[in-house]
């Protein structure tokens, strides 16, 4: 009769893994994706910006604001520049934390569930 309460807690625990499991390798795809997608934005504000620094300094640029241009300096076109790789460079680093954090607490929960299941079989 023991044993059948141990089974429905097994069952549960399994359960609740899997969940976790399915929920964290979605957030771990998502994650990738996102990294994935800043990493171009910083190539492209990166080549950008190396292409602007071989212009002449009066040489006029243009920021594509929506349909229409807007005249700017090119000190302000290398500072949104350089700006944007900041701020990519940061994201990317919140999503690896992310990333390493979801991966830690999915093996967390597998070590746990496999601490269960060896406590069972002592008994």
């Amino acid at each position: 009769m023991a044993a059948v309460p141990i089974d429905l807690e097994l069952k549960k625990a399994f359960g609740s893994l899997q969940v976790k499991m399915i929920d964290t390798q979605q957030k771990v795809k998502l994650a990738d994706l996102q990294i994935e997608q800043l990493t171009r934005v910083q190539k492209h504000a990166k080549l950008t910006h190396s292409e602007i620094t071989t212009l002449p300094g009066n040489t006029r640029m243009y920021e594509g604001v929506g349909r229409m241009f807007i005249l700017q300096s090119k000190e302000d076109i290398n500072n949104q520049l350089t700006d944007k790789q900041k701020t990519a460079d940061e994201k990317i680093r919140e999503l690896e934390q992310k990333k390493v954090y979801l991966e830690r607490s999915v093996k967390e929960a597998e070590d746990n569930i496999r601490e269960m299941l060896l406590s069972r079989r002592a008994h």
